[in-house]
């Protein structure tokens, strides 16, 4: 989305869309979200506490498979599957299955997932936003900033950020998936609203967040292997 097809960043759009979603953030903060949320999500589906019926399963399990961690621990196992199986194939040169690492799809999500993960793990801590918890519970709204508690660190939603990364990456390696990509990144994010786990601001957030990261990894990882 900010990529060219020469793998060079459209800063300018970074820079628009960088601004309009900091637009929508605070839109979300001072109303929206509250509005959207009461839409999108249903009382009877909260990850914390209850679930009832097969859409509120589905959702939630969405949330389970696409994970932080899992995304982080798949990707990873998958870089060191294919270092050892190219080590192997090439009776054990590891220097060769390095130099083909490097150049791995397999890697490339990888960097991505890891990139988005630190990047959305600093700004959950500065943020420090209340889950919609305590506004399904008591009707507020907090900020707690430089908190590590679980239910302070909403803003921007990981789950989104790190599903975009991974996805959208995909999507520009192989491109005839992109419909399919997109599509379950985006339906991630929702999940994770319809769950109670998030505002909409924080998957818009996460969402752009992921999509930034997944252009710059393959930018400078591309620029670093053709040398």
């Amino acid at each position: 989305m900010f990529i060219r097809q020469n793998n060079t960043l459209k800063w300018n759009w970074i820079g628009v869309g960088a601004l309009t979603v900091l637009a929508l953030v605070l839109v979300g903060i001072f109303g929206l979200d509250k509005v959207l949320y009461q839409i999108i999500h249903r009382p009877d589906c909260n990850v914390w506490t209850i679930c009832d019926g097969w859409l509120c399963s589905v959702a939630i399990m969405i949330g389970k498979i696409f994970s932080v961690k899992k995304w982080l621990i798949a990707s990873f196992v998958a870089v060191v599957a294919f270092f050892v199986y190219k080590a192997l194939k090439n009776e054990n040169d590891f220097r060769f299955a390095f130099v083909k690492i490097k150049n791995s799809y397999v890697f490339y999500v990888f960097c991505s997932v890891l990139f988005a993960t630190i990047v959305t793990g600093v700004l959950k801590v500065l943020i420090g936003r209340g889950r919609p918890v305590f506004f399904d519970a008591l009707g507020q709204t907090y900020f707690e900033p430089f908190v590590f508690d679980s239910v302070f660190n909403s803003m921007p939603s990981g789950h989104t950020a790190a599903s975009f990364a991974g996805l959208v990456m995909l999507g520009m390696l192989f491109p005839r998936i992109k419909w399919l990509t997109w599509t379950l990144a985006i339906l991630i994010g929702l999940s994770r609203i319809y769950v109670g786990a998030h505002w909409p601001s924080d998957v818009i957030f996460g969402a752009f967040i992921g999509m930034v990261c997944a252009d710059i990894t393959k930018s400078v990882l591309k620029k670093i292997n053709s040398k």
